[in-house]
C-alpha cells in the first residue's frame, strides 16, 4: 500500500483496536486462476504478541482451500469527501482541489483452516458477544436449540489468520496548515457519521504531523 510518511500508522496495539472496531475485512487471496476476494467478520485478539484474526466462510465457498497462500485482510475504516471549500486558504491563493479522507488497514500473512467443534464453537460465541455486548437482551449462540447449531456448523469452516505484518494509513489531512486542518475538523463534523470518526482521528495528530 502507499503510504507517504505522514499517513503511516504501525503501532500494532492501535491497528489491532481499530481492526476491532471496524470488525469486517476482504480476504483477498491470490492464486494460480486468479483473485479469490471474500467479505468477512472477524474477530481480532493479541496473542504472544502477534496480532491473530479469526473468521470463517461458508464451506460451500472454495476460498478455504488456499489455505497457506498468501493472503492480505483489508479493513476499510470511515471514509468521506473532503471539499475544498473547507479550507481558509481557498480565499487566499486557490490553490485547492477535492480529495478524499479514509482509514485503512492491511494485514498481510496467510490463514489455517479449522473445523473442530470445540474451536467453531469458541469462534461463534467470541463473534457474538462482541457485536451484541451493550444490547439490552444481548443474543447469544446458546439461545438457539443445539442441533441447529450443530449443522449450521457443518456448514462452514473456521480460518486463523496470523498477521506477519500489519500497516495502516491514515489520510485526514493531516499534513495541512493548522487553518486548513481546523477548516477540515470542522467540515467532517458536518459530514456525517463517518466525517465525525475522521474529523477525531485528524485531531488525535499533533500539531505538524
Amino acid at each position: 500500500m502507499y503510504r507517504p510518511n505522514n499517513s503511516a500508522i504501525d503501532d500494532p496495539e492501535v491497528l489491532r483496536h481499530v481492526m476491532t472496531e471496524i470488525g469486517f475485512a476482504a480476504l483477498v487471496t491470490p492464486h494460480e486462476a486468479g483473485i479469490e476476494v471474500s467479505h468477512v467478520p472477524v474477530v481480532v485478539r493479541e496473542e504472544g504478541g502477534a496480532s491473530v484474526i479469526e473468521t470463517h466462510l461458508a464451506r460451500a465457498n472454495p476460498h478455504w482451500k488456499l489455505a497457506g497462500a498468501r493472503s492480505v485482510l483489508i479493513f476499510q475504516g470511515p471514509q468521506a469527501y473532503i471539499s475544498p471549500s473547507f479550507y481558509p486558504s481557498k480565499h487566499e491563493h486557490g490553490k485547492v482541489v477535492p480529495t478524499w479522507a479514509y482509514i485503512v488497514v492491511h494485514a498481510h500473512g496467510a490463514f489455517e483452516t479449522f473445523n473442530d467443534t470445540e474451536g467453531l464453537g469458541a469462534h461463534l460465541d467470541a463473534l457474538t458477544d462482541r457485536h451484541e455486548a451493550g444490547r439490552a437482551e444481548p443474543w447469544s449462540v446458546a439461545d438457539a436449540p443445539v442441533p441447529y447449531v450443530a449443522a449450521l456448523k457443518r456448514g462452514i469452516v473456521g480460518l486463523r489468520f496470523v498477521a506477519e505484518r500489519l500497516e495502516g494509513k491514515w489520510k485526514v489531512n493531516q499534513h495541512k496548515s493548522l487553518e486548513d486542518r481546523q477548516g477540515t475538523y470542522a467540515g467532517l463534523m458536518a459530514s456525517g457519521e463517518q466525517g465525525v470518526d475522521l474529523a477525531q482521528a485528524l485531531a488525535s495528530f499533533p500539531e505538524g504531523e
